[in-house]
């Protein structure tokens, strides 16, 4: 997973050693369970597909709640904290909007999705996994090959005319996997797309922690680990939350390198502040709690 092709490859130094050695697990039960449930519901995946009939707005929405019930189903719980300008509806006026996240894991699509769904920039090879390639072609993903650079000037002109067109695309400008407790740069060349339309740029925090906001390795795809063994551990972890930070819109300006910076701390800034990461996404749980409740009360 980490060979390099060419010296501007990105490649990761997290590898199996950043697993966790003994984590917190389910019952056999529950974790047979899980498989059941995910299993069924990746064989409503053909449905999104239909879904292209629907208005967009209702096909976005069928798309979020098709990657939340997954991450509830694999175990993994969500909570986000919007600290996005409201005056701009954290929209960036309704146009496209570049998304750039650190990565993890390959469940950090379907956590962005259960966000706010958009279309993906990821590895070409994803479009061979199965079910999950079969679901990302249906999703619009934007293949790059990490070993041809030649070819990204092609990429960066898809994800300009896609913005152009209003869409929202994400992308992971680390450009590979990292453990969580490690991460690499964000490389600056596909926010030349965001340069080129002149459309902003939305940075998110995003990382995996377990009940007392410790990162937890446990997500983490890294290193020569095959899908499956990846989801078999997915499956019988315990306690996992996928905590997300949403941070105000970066402008794009005229320096992709500039860019990419401001983006990189906007990303970073409670990322590094593990703690303080840790409270808001306890805090916007409690509140979600507080709601359902006064939901079902009545008030």
């Amino acid at each position: 997973m980490n060979t390099r092709a060419h010296a501007w490859m990105p490649a990761s130094p997290c590898g199996t050693g950043c697993l966790p050695a003994d984590p917190g697990r389910v019952s056999f039960v529950t974790a047979a369970a899980r498989w059941v449930l995910v299993v069924a519901v990746l064989a409503t995946a053909p449905l999104l597909t239909a879904g292209r009939l629907l208005p967009r707005p209702g096909r976005l929405a069928a798309q979020r709640a098709f990657a939340r019930v997954l991450l509830r189903c694999a175990g993994l719980r969500l909570t986000v904290t919007d600290l996005r300008d409201r005056g701009d509806g954290g929209g960036g006026g309704g146009g496209g909007v570049l998304v750039v996240a650190p990565h993890v894991s390959w469940t950090d699509v379907l956590v962005l999705t259960a966000v706010a769904p958009a279309g993906f920039v990821a590895r070409s090879d994803l479009l061979e996994w199965g079910l999950l390639g079969a679901l990302a072609r249906r999703m619009r993903v934007i293949p790059i090959e990490r070993e041809r650079l030649r070819d990204l000037p092609v990429v960066v002109s898809r994800i300009r005319d896609r913005l152009l067109a209003g869409e929202r695309i994400a992308a992971f400008p680390e450009g590979t996997t990292w453990c969580g407790r490690a991460y690499g740069g964000f490389r600056p060349a596909l926010f030349q797309a965001a340069i080129d339309a002149q459309r902003p740029v939305q940075p998110v925090g995003l990382r995996y922690a377990d009940a007392a906001g410790t990162i937890a390795t446990g997500p983490a795809f890294v290193g020569d680990e095959t899908m499956g063994a990846s989801l078999r551990r997915l499956l019988r972890h315990r306690g996992v939350v996928a905590e997300v930070v949403l941070a105000p819109l970066e402008r794009p300006g005229s320096d992709r390198r500039d860019l990419a910076a401001r983006c990189e701390r906007s990303a970073r800034r409670r990322h590094d502040d593990g703690a303080e990461f840790a409270r808001l996404g306890r805090a916007a749980a409690a509140h979600d709690t507080r709601g359902r409740e006064e939901l079902r009360a009545g008030r």
